[in-house]
């Protein structure tokens, strides 16, 4: 009874400072086809679930085939704090868009709770900052009669952008579930000219859960979800559903309420290295002019710290 009295001050304390702030209109975050192996990069209370040092890295393309399609590419670190409840973790995510490049740094910090023998909960705190370059003269801009077009005059003043973030992470070995809202400092663009100012930095919830259903003794079901959302604008979702065979090869399909469908796929080596890869196809309009969205990520696990070695990590 302690426990859960103390689990619900937590959670309240959290929901608190999430009603506090004031969700903005926009999506300036990327979004990652492998959310259920990249949940650090918008959630600091995962990190330290791997209990292990552990590595990274991602590289989404987005609109391959289309001249300045969206590139993301993402890296982040996680360790545990010896003889503590500690995670501490690094994100480094740099996206760019046309000539729009933006760059994030952001340290990670979580405490566990133990609710049972198998369920814990992670609260967690991001902090860092956003370096943002636009050169707005660098666009060639096409004006009926000629001339210049305003808005595509000027160079963004403001570049570096702090900003922290909260999130919390409740997990066994079966089943997991988060919300985070990863910035909510709102930054705004300031132009060299006197045009107009513009949001940058909006705020997002994002809520995220899975679990997995043992199909014997070979496979393994994992349906996961996760739903972002800005007030103002419909919510995003990722409907995923994966089968793991043998502990050693995911592979799945997913669908996107944004108007996207995809497949997914991850290959398990000697329990430390995962290689992983999706692809994404728009069913929107701008479908007939590029090659689909493609995602590779690559994760390194040191497990020399671990007391008791779980294989796999399912998440």
């Amino acid at each position: 009874m302690k426990t859960i009295k103390n689990l619900s001050k937590y959670v309240l304390g959290l929901l608190l400072l999430a009603s506090s702030v004031t969700i903005s209109l926009g999506q300036q975050d990327p979004m990652y086809s492998q959310y259920m192996f990249n949940i650090q990069a918008y959630n600091p209370a995962y990190a330290g679930t791997w209990e292990s040092i552990g590595m990274m890295t991602l590289g989404r393309h987005q609109w391959v085939g289309f001249t300045g399609g969206p590139e993301t590419y993402t890296f982040t670190m996680q360790a545990p704090l010896r003889k503590k409840n500690v995670g501490v973790g690094l994100s480094v995510i740099s996206d760019n868009i046309g000539k729009e490049k933006r760059m994030a740094v952001f340290s990670d910090y979580s405490f566990r709770f133990n609710i049972s023998h198998d369920v814990s909960l992670r609260l967690g705190l991001k902090a860092g900052f956003t370096n943002y370059d636009h050169n707005l003269y660098d666009h060639t801009v096409y004006v009926p009669g000629g001339g210049n077009d305003p808005a595509f005059e000027g160079v963004i003043d403001k570049k570096f952008m702090p900003n922290f973030g909260v999130g919390a992470f409740l997990s066994s070995d079966k089943f997991y579930a988060g919300f985070s809202i990863p910035k909510i400092l709102q930054n705004d663009f300031e132009l060299g000219t006197d045009n107009y100012d513009t949001s940058y930095e909006l705020r997002r919830m994002t809520l995220i859960g899975g679990y997995v259903f043992g199909l014997g003794e070979v496979v393994k079901f994992k349906p996961s979800v996760i739903a972002r959302y800005f007030a103002g604008s419909p919510i995003v979702a990722d409907v995923n559903a994966s089968f793991l065979f043998a502990d050693r090869f995911w592979i799945g399909a997913m669908y996107r309420t944004a108007e996207a469908f995809g497949f997914n796929t991850q290959f398990i080596i000697g329990q430390k290295l995962r290689l992983g890869y999706a692809i994404d196809f728009n069913t929107s309009n701008i479908s007939s002019y590029n090659n689909g969205i493609h995602e590779v990520m690559v994760s390194y696990e040191l497990n020399f710290l671990k007391t008791k070695y779980t294989s796999p990590r399912y998440f």
